[in-house]
């Protein structure tokens, strides 16, 4: 995640011999700093005893590499002291990543309807797996490229695959636009090439840490684009077939896998009442071989039990969810559904179909700008469960990454297992909840954390305009006592030159502390952060804002949530 900083060494650590009178006396140890002061003409002070038994030493904050040596090697060479070690710094390791637009992928990070990723990668970053994204195939991207390993091109029908054969080793993405309404069948409308493959394939693996573009979730796996949708989709045979081979299964006329994954993604899907067997067959297959295999739930707002391969067993079917942790309007739901994860809303479910209303709801990742054919790469925000699966694909991969033993079986319980219930509403079934990727990872490798008790948040946007001050509101309720000493206080504003932003959290009873100051010199946007703050003498129930002060003309923006966990 990038170079640690280098911090100077303003205190040691000194363990004394536990027959040393140093070792149990306060007194003795500040006679023994003072001796050790005169001796190195440094200014050295005791600051306090340690739990462990150590004596903390304050060298003072102008002490130089050679002062710090100079005092190690004066306690050092006294026979009373058993160790002495300097006093360093640690960094949290879930680093927020540089990539330039890493800002727009709430559903990593918000607390609301996120996912909850950064505080995994300290543990696992996806290194050693292979995700097989089965889809339209591949896209040439740069925020991909050293992450994609050879797939293969799966559709047999050379009018469909637009290369001018059938199967073959090339993966490339030719387009899956259709140019006249009807011509894939009854009801079918004309469209332009979606390069669906390449925006799933993001969400799972985009290079991250790279200064640009997007973070992928499993951003140090490999992704292997299979392409078997084309003109008007793809057949059932031809995905059946890409899934045995992805999963190092053997297809006649094809030449073996040689780097079978160790999850697949299915983002596609179609009406039917009952699972083929045809597909059935593959998936056992798959995850006879270790496979884990995640499959979108579908995007008609109706039961997934009538759609396939979410219809199939032995698969992670997997709901959408919105930005404020809703069921999004269009997402398939019902008994059959395994988890949630984020999805998106790039529109409200009244406005006009097709339309784009609402781009900061949805999911953000890499595409292309051809209409018909490849042309230059670009970033677009897209909705769908297709959108939603890619987050499990990704969350898979780092468990198995994390820990290789797992099986698919397994894989699937620890994720359904550590969700979170939904924030919001969901109408029909959306499995166990939102996938918490921190927890269930922390969950498979035998790390704890803490619990975060219960999360209240305001996802509605408040505008802050020029020298103007606003405010949010949280009603808690149903909590006891007082406010915790560490109340964690989300929040994510949309805002240019953030230095002009006064920010304060005003208790229920009007006490207001301050968050945030500001700024003539912090040109950055946006605040996206999480503040720690003493509330422990609030009680937690009550009406609780973030008020938000502008201090300066020319740059503007919103609210665009916050949350407390208490």
């Amino acid at each position: 995640m990038g170079a640690l900083p280098s911090a100077p060494v303003e205190k040691v650590i000194v363990t004394y011999k536990s027959q040393a009178a140093e070792a149990g006396s306060n007194t003795a140890a500040k006679s023994d700093t003072a001796e050790k002061a005169a001796k190195t003409g440094e200014q050295l002070s005791f600051e306090r005893r340690l739990a462990g038994g150590g004596a903390l030493v304050d060298l003072g904050d102008s002490a130089t590499k050679q002062d710090l040596t100079e005092v190690m090697d004066a306690f050092r060479a006294d026979p009373s002291v058993a160790s002495v070690e300097p006093d360093i710094r640690a960094y949290a390791m879930a680093v927020t990543p540089n990539d330039t637009d890493y800002a727009k992928q709430w559903d990593l990070f918000e607390p609301t309807g996120g996912m909850n990723v950064p505080a995994a990668w300290d543990k696992t970053t996806g290194s050693g797996v292979t995700v097989a994204v089965i889809d339209t195939g591949y896209a040439a991207h740069s925020d991909l490229a050293t992450n994609v390993v050879a797939g293969y091109d799966f559709i047999s029908a050379s009018a469909d695959a637009r290369d001018g054969n059938g199967r073959d080793a090339d993966a490339k993405d030719e387009g899956d636009w259709n140019a006249t309404d009807g011509e894939c069948g009854t009801g079918s409308r004309a469209s332009n090439s979606s390069w669906h493959g390449t925006h799933v394939a993001g969400t799972i693996g985009a290079v991250t840490n790279n200064t640009k573009g997007i973070a992928g979730i499993a951003y140090n796996a490999k992704i292997q684009p299979v392409r078997v949708l084309g003109k008007c989709g793809g057949s059932s045979a031809d995905i059946a077939d890409a899934i045995t081979w992805a999963s190092g299964g053997t297809v006649p006329g094809v030449p073996a896998n040689a780097n079978p994954a160790k999850v697949i993604n299915l983002s596609l899907g179609g009406a039917s009442s009952t699972c083929p067997s045809v597909y059935q067959t593959a998936i056992n297959g798959a995850v006879s071989r270790g496979t884990t295999v995640v499959v979108a739930a579908g995007n008609s707002n109706a039961n997934a039990s009538g759609f396939t391969p979410a219809n199939c067993s032995n698969v992670i079917n997997v709901a959408s969810t919105s930005r404020e942790g809703n069921r999004s309007y269009y997402s398939n739901y019902g008994t059959i559904i395994d988890v949630s994860a984020p999805g998106g809303e790039t529109r409200r479910s009244t406005d006009t179909p097709g339309t784009v209303t609402t781009p900061e709801n949805g999911i953000y990742s890499t595409l292309n700008s051809g209409t018909t054919t490849q042309s230059a790469e670009n970033y677009k925000p897209y909705q769908g469960t297709s959108m939603a699966a890619p987050h499990i694909a990704g969350l898979a991969a780092l468990l198995k990454s994390a820990k290789s033993t797992l099986t698919p079986a397994e894989i699937e319980s620890a994720i359904k297992t550590n969700a979170r219930a939904l924030p919001g509403t969901c109408s029909g079934g959306c499995g166990t909840g939102i996938a918490d990727t921190a927890k269930t990872v922390d969950a498979v490798t035998g790390t704890t954390t803490p619990p975060t008790g219960t999360v209240f948040s305001n996802a509605t946007n408040v505008t802050i305009s020029d020298n103007t001050t606003v405010s949010s509101s949280i009603a808690v309720t149903g909590r006891t006592g007082n406010a915790p000493a560490a109340l964690k206080v989300g929040v994510d504003i949309k805002h240019t030159w953030r230095g002009d932003l006064v920010i304060d959290l005003v208790a229920p009873d009007g006490t207001v502390r301050n968050l945030k100051a500001s700024s003539s010199s912090d040109s950055a946007d946006n605040v996206l952060t999480t503040y720690s703050v003493d509330a422990s003498s609030e009680l937690a129930n009550g009406t609780w804002k973030l008020q938000v002060r502008d201090v300066a003309s020319g740059d503007t923006g919103y609210i665009d949530s916050w949350s407390l966990t208490f």
